[in-house]
């Protein structure tokens, strides 16, 4: 969604601004632009498309030179892409610029009102209606004037301004939609997230929903609604700027793939002690008595994460033996969901800022239930809102295709099911000990199964002019096929959809033609030859077949499909693990031999911050 950088310091504000645009460019956008504080007014430029053409507008003009400043790179929810639609946003006046990220829900209301005042209004943005509010209640006093303003408009918002009539200020307020103050020495800073500032600061301020931040060069301070301020602690970030580069990596995609083996040990490893699986760290503890009283539990998420919540349900109902509903989160608040005390709610989400997730899981703990939420980002909504967080600490992913997010979030899954299933005593100490050997295992065999990227970059030379891709798999496998179909149609734009294999006789095999490619997932060794059979009706049908299986059914895979790729045994809970690698790969090279934008895919962005 869009991203938002702020500055106010002694240095020029109008490069540091481009450069945290371009870190903030992942997060997918149609415009950008920024509003700098000059020595006599705020100047605004602002160019639709990419960023680029706001860096050679700039260019074409006087230095824009000033030390505060505010930027934007936006994606269209209101008004279509363009120039005066971009953000930032001036008031009628001119005395006041604003950036947003979020939806105003009431701005037509809002704008009916002020119309009838008299306001002119120069774009078709929800965004505008909260320009205009400051414009008209300000009356010399910023901090009452943003308060009158967040009590008039509904919704979410992250919110970074800057006064004509004050040049020494950079003011931010946020509700569901994520904000943080950087902290520097003689500089501060606003941003979407840390990416974009972690260059000039590691010192962060995460602010709590209506809380305002008042910024000044050698300040910041916060306030609540009623005017007192309030004590923030400052968060130092552990990764570098390195960790959001390339690293030699033509796409962040590509580096994120092959930064998995790494992710998934930073993830499992701190959670393994004396043999056991520890969360006492992450500050969550079930009881035997609290894991009796779950009568369901109840997965949310969407996209990616939606995926890794139906490869749970496999794998907690078969060891925890608990009814699991997987439920995509923007649906779930408008299908009466049963929730009650008894239900336990996994919510899972990337950057912890989804807001489909984010409003399912409120529901969720209106309704009684303990939420359990398995994130990546520390301090984001969907972890601050939950009863419990396990955080995956995959570190900064900065392509729009998930990977290591997905894979890590897949290991605390595997963790979650082994403490539970032990607790509940659904395994002995034999078959706990053989899981926590497969958890440490894991890394390993990962970075074996990447070492075939070039096997897989040959294949995709085979296929990347489809039209048409189908997924088939039973129980995991299923679900991994549709991570892997979304991985392909998100990057490469190719129609794929995946299905359980046993369905295909129920009408989809009519879809399959001569040379329609069928990539089949048959990595279960209990439905191994169910699988094979399968394989054999597309075939019959004329479909191009590639098959991905396990070392040990190499030979049979082989003998009934044109192409084979072949993984490690692990056991059948974590396979899910080592089956998405070479999807992600695939679908990677399919979109690089096409030439398409492969860290920020058209019409998609990395973090979903409205409905």
């Amino acid at each position: 969604m869009c991203g938002i950088i702020g500055y106010i310091g002694y240095d020029n504000a109008t490069p540091l601004l481009i450069e945290g645009l371009k870190k903030l460019e992942y997060r997918g956008y149609d415009s950008a632009g920024v509003a700098v504080h000059t020595e006599h007014s705020l100047e605004v430029v602002k160019a639709k498309g990419k960023l680029c053409a706001l860096s050679e507008k700039l260019q074409q003009m006087p230095q824009l030179v000033g030390n505060l400043g505010i930027a934007h790179t936006r994606w269209a929810t209101h008004g279509e892409p363009s120039e005066q639609n971009s953000h930032p946003i001036l008031s009628a006046s001119g005395k006041f610029a604003v950036v947003h990220n979020g939806i105003i829900e009431n701005y037509i209301a809002i704008k009916d009102e002020l119309l009838k005042k008299g306001v002119k209004f120069s774009s078709d943005t929800d965004t505008e209606v909260v320009a205009q509010l400051l414009d008209i209640y300000y009356d010399g006093d910023v901090l009452s004037t943003v308060i009158k303003v967040i009590s008039k408009i509904e919704g979410s918002y992250a919110l970074g301004i800057i006064c004509a009539q004050r040049p020494d200020e950079l003011i931010a307020v946020k509700k569901a939609s994520p904000l943080i103050v950087g902290v520097g020495k003689g500089e501060n800073f606003i941003a979407s997230d840390a990416t974009a500032i972690v260059s000039r600061t590691k010192d962060i301020i995460r602010l709590e929903d209506e809380e305002i931040a008042i910024i000044r060069a050698g300040s910041v301070k916060i306030y609540d609604k009623a005017k007192n301020e309030i004590s923030k602690e400052i968060v130092h970030i552990d990764w570098d700027v390195a960790a959001a580069e390339k690293a030699g990596y033509e796409h962040f995609m590509l580096k994120e793939i092959m930064e998995q083996p790494t992710a998934i040990m930073n993830t499992i490893k701190p959670r393994i002690k004396d043999g056991k699986i520890d969360f006492e760290q992450d500050g969550v503890s079930f009881s035997m008595a609290d894991l009796k009283n779950i009568n369901k539990i109840c997965i949310l998420a969407c996209g990616s994460a939606y995926h890794v919540g139906c490869v749970a349900k496999y794998i907690f109902e078969k060891i925890l033996r608990k009814p699991v509903e997987v439920a995509v989160a923007s649906e779930f608040r408008y299908m009466n969901p049963i929730v009650d005390g008894n239900t336990l709610v996994v919510a899972i989400s990337q950057s912890g800022e989804t807001a489909d997730t984010l409003a399912a899981m409120k529901e969720a703990k209106a309704l009684g239930a303990r939420v359990l939420s398995i994130v990546n980002v520390v301090g984001s909504s969907i972890a601050t809102c939950s009863d419990n967080v396990l955080y995956t600490w995959a570190g900064p992913e900065i392509a729009v295709a998930t990977t290591k997010a997905y894979s890590t979030q897949l290991c605390v899954v595997y963790m979650l099911a082994i403490y539970m299933a032990k607790k509940l005593s659904r395994i002995n100490s034999a078959q706990h000990a053989a899981f926590v050997e497969d958890l440490l295992n894991l890394p390993s065999k990962v970075e074996k199964v990447l070492t075939a990227q070039e096997l897989i970059k040959s294949l995709a030379k085979n296929f990347y002019d489809c039209k048409n891709v189908f997924f088939i798999g039973r129980n995991t496998d299923y679900s991994v096929s549709l991570e892997g179909s979304l991985k392909l149609k998100e990057i490469s734009y190719i129609h794929s959809e995946a299905y359980p294999a046993g369905e295909l006789k129920h009408g989809t095999i009519s879809l399959i033609e001569e040379g329609t490619l069928v990539v089949a997932l048959a990595t279960n060794d209990a439905l191994f030859e169910k699988m094979i059979s399968n394989i054999k009706e597309v075939k019959a049908r004329g479909a191009t077949v590639l098959t991905l299986t396990t070392e040990m059914h190499r030979a049979e895979a082989e003998s009934v499909s044109d192409y084979c790729i072949c993984i490690p045994k692990t056991s059948d809970m974590m396979m899910p693990s080592l089956a998405v690698l070479p999807l992600q790969l695939f679908a990677y090279y399919i979109a690089y031999l096409k030439g398409c934008d492969i860290d920020k895919p058209r019409n998609l962005a990395k973090s979903v911050t409205v409905e």
